[in-house]
């Protein structure tokens, strides 16, 4: 007799982790709905996603990887042996074991992603481990505007855009109406009807554009200069909060004198933004109080004029009193619950492996002796930020020590939730790097292509088989998810599973005490005084907001709370970065020279609804509505190459050449932008096809040089690359040719 129930659980297609229902029969999810009693609360919202109707399909899905498997050909030769967990447990750990006595502990690298994964069980073995080198794509995603508020505020802020409260709203370098479709997308479109000021800054007209009083067409990679031409107005006109910087703010005299030279005229020389329409936002973003700036992974990923971008936005919200106000935006605190960084056990990595810290101390901030910098000043407020994400090992530095041994050996890569030859910059030394590992292990949903060239593909259980438990890292009183639908299906099992089970082969069973996820999540939520199922029954745990909080007088020493910097006040110069001897004040870094050889500039980081990075290109009917790698350009771009809607071209950068297919839109002209994260898993998943991984990837295009990256962060630039364009051969089918590209390799 079949079993048939509803379950309360939570989608996972990214990282919101929307309300569902799950019709459950017989232990198989057969059907989702929307929750309208859990976030978001509204099945209007989730009316326009894609994504998690197809739960059920991606849950049985013909092409997930249900077993352990073990290569038993060459490396990427296809050929696979099932093998049960127990035995490759046991060959892994044996493996990493060997190895560590061999090089020592730093052998060892991880590259983890997202969204179906939990960090911290990954950081935790490591710090036990003892290898600094965790690695991700933080550099570009997260870490600077959470390190760079902390510097200016003390802490990171979360934005708010309340249609009700907020009075305006810029967004700079962010598309909701692709990257998120969920709460925050629906909420533009909210503020947008009642006319108040949306001001947008992109190289693209985008869905979020379109709805913009006033669009920006920034040149890019010269955003902190138009930020710096908005500060430079709103000081000459007065139009600053004067009473708020006057008391809350320090080194307005010196921003004042920095500031002085970016008049409008030169702004619009250098980004190619007209300089009314610099006076007019600064002029809406100044006079329209409360307002909110929210900014993306286009301000992320500029290189080396990333931090002086996310620096000049971080004063511009200071000098218009836009810090820590309702509408605006909120001044985080520290969780009740247990924080990422007790859960990683951080604080326990010894000093000795700290100083293997793969960059030295030439990262002047996304490092140990940086992050311990800045901790000095949060926990003025009692305050610390997670340890292993943000001083994450720069990956380039990895690849090359891989194949270089400098400096030192590092033989052994364990990969989750990751795909680091679509996900991380220049495919081809990620590659060659991979083919030279001694170890390679590969946690996954798909055999994708790096998983093609693993050595154990180990099925990890995805959306609705396992628990949720977001929670921004630990930098906010916040906690959201729900409890899994169902038993993993086949041999699938929990990440959390797979780190305890090889710790506890290495020695480290005191460690890990919980023997099960859920058993971990609900000892981490008991500090807060809530139980699991509590916890699930709403899916949200948010602690009681407080604002202005830096008005309020603290007991123990009668004084004002302030800000945790050294000044006690917002650091417009910031006497944290004098300190490690860079800039005080966002300066502008050069960009790279025109080339008459590559005279476009490529943007490399579009995404697109319905995918997420480079996952779910399985889904037949993702693949339908969105079947081509998008090459974006404008009418005149397109005319200048002769190019129209649905032409095939290829886009060229001193690092290679990847095709695509052009989509005419309205942007600024001679700029090009590409769809990032493309493979096609149709194709052979073996060399030398790996999955089409070399014929539509964005990273082909892109280098991550450290010695060109920001000397703070270690950010490598994605967006403002010289490139060129040509039309493809029309008489040769598209994939046939760059298959035959990549043969000739």
């Amino acid at each position: 007799m079949s079993e048939h129930k509803t379950v309360v659980t939570n989608c996972r297609f990214c990282g919101y982790q929307c309300g569902l229902l799950a019709e459950v029969e017989n232990g198989k999810v057969i059907k989702v709905r929307p929750d309208p009693k859990r976030f978001p609360y509204d099945e209007r919202i989730q009316a326009r996603c894609h994504r998690w109707r197809l739960a059920p399909e991606v849950m049985d899905h013909p092409h997930r990887v249900n077993h352990p498997l073990k290569r038993v050909g060459e490396r990427g030769s296809g050929k696979w042996q099932r093998i049960s967990w127990e035995q490759a447990l046991d060959e892994i750990a044996d493996k990493l074991r060997s190895l560590k006595e061999t090089y020592g502990p730093e052998n060892l690298a991880t590259s983890i992603g997202g969204p179906h994964t939990t960090y911290w069980p990954l950081h935790r073995f490591m710090t036990l481990y003892g290898s600094p080198n965790n690695m991700g794509i933080g550099q570009i995603c997260w870490n600077p505007g959470i390190l760079v508020n902390s510097i200016t505020y003390g802490w990171p802020i979360e934005m708010e855009l309340d249609p009700a409260l907020t009075e305006c709203a810029l967004l700079w370098g962010v598309n909701p109406a692709e990257s998120d479709n969920s709460l925050f997308w629906h909420t533009i479109r909210e503020f947008s009807r009642q006319g108040k000021p949306l001001i947008v800054v992109d190289p693209r007209r985008t869905a979020t554009a379109r709805l913009a009083t006033l669009w920006l067409p920034v040149r890019p990679g010269t955003d902190p200069v138009l930020a710096l031409g908005l500060l430079h107005v709103i000081i000459k006109k007065k139009l600053y909060n004067n009473s708020f910087v006057e008391q809350w703010c320090y080194g307005f005299d010196k921003l004042q004198n920095h500031v002085a030279s970016y008049t409008p005229s030169y702004v619009e020389q250098v980004t190619g933004v007209a300089a009314e329409d610099v006076i007019k936002a600064a002029c809406l973003f100044a006079e329209n109080f409360p307002a909110t700036l929210y900014s993306g992974r286009g301000i992320d990923q500029l290189g080396p004029n990333s931090v002086p971008t996310h620096r000049a936005l971080a004063i511009l919200r200071a000098v218009t009193g836009n810090v820590d106000v309702p509408g605006a935006s909120y001044l985080t605190e520290m969780p009740d619950f247990s924080p990422e960084i007790d859960l990683e056990l951080s604080e326990q990595f010894p000093a000795e492996s700290r100083r293997k810290n793969i960059a030295g101390n030439r990262l002047l901030l996304q490092s140990y002796s940086g992050y311990e910098h800045l901790k000095s000043f949060t926990m003025k407020h009692n305050k610390r930020l997670p340890m292993r994400y943000l001083t994450s090992a720069h990956p380039n530095l990895i690849w090359r020590a891989m194949l270089e041994g400098k400096p030192y050996p590092v033989r052994s890569l364990i990969v989750m939730a990751s795909n680091p030859l679509l996900t991380q910059a220049d495919t081809n030394l990620v590659y060659r790097a991979l083919k030279s590992l001694d170890l390679l292990v590969v946690l996954e949903l798909f055999k994708t292509p790096t998983a093609m060239l693993a050595d154990y593909i180990l099925p990890v259980a995805g959306i609705m088989e396992r628990p949720l438990l977001e929670t921004n890292a630990g930098t906010a009183n916040i906690a959201y998810g729900g409890d899994q639908a169902v038993e993993p299906y086949y041999e699938r099992r929990p990440d959390y599973y797979f780190w305890r089970q090889i710790g506890i082969r290495l020695g480290q069973t005191k460690e890990w005490p919980w023997e099960t996820y859920s058993e971990a999540l609900q000892a981490s939520l008991k500090p807060a005084g809530i139980s699991w199922d509590d916890f699930c029954r709403t899916g949200l745990y948010m602690g009681p907001r407080q604002y202005f909080k830096y008005q309020e007088t603290d007991p123990r020493s009668g004084q004002t709370v302030g800000f945790a910097t050294a000044s006690g006040k917002i650091e417009l110069y910031s006497n944290f970065l004098e300190q490690i001897n860079a800039d005080a004040l966002p300066v502008p870094k050069p960009l790279p020279e025109e080339s008459s050889a590559y005279p476009l500039k490529l943007i490399t980081g579009a995404r697109f609804q319905p995918y997420y990075a480079s996952s779910y290109r399985q889904l037949k009917d993702f693949r339908q509505k969105h079947p081509h790698p998008w090459a974006e350009m404008s009418p005149a771009t397109a005319a200048k190459y002769g190019l129209k809607d649905g032409s095939r071209v290829w886009v060229e950068t001193e690092k290679g050449k990847a095709g695509f297919v052009v989509r005419i839109i309205e942007m600024r002209d001679d700029v090009i932008s590409v769809e990032y994260g493309w493979w096609y898993p149709e194709l052979e998943a073996a060399e030398p096809i790996l999955g089409g991984m070399w014929l539509s990837n964005a990273n082909i295009l892109t280098s991550a040089e450290f010695e060109s990256s920001d000397p703070l962060i270690g950010t490598w630039t994605y967006n403002g690359i010289n490139c060129r364009i040509a039309k493809e051969d029309t008489n040769n089918k598209h994939e046939e040719d760059n298959v035959v590209c990549c043969i000739m390799r």
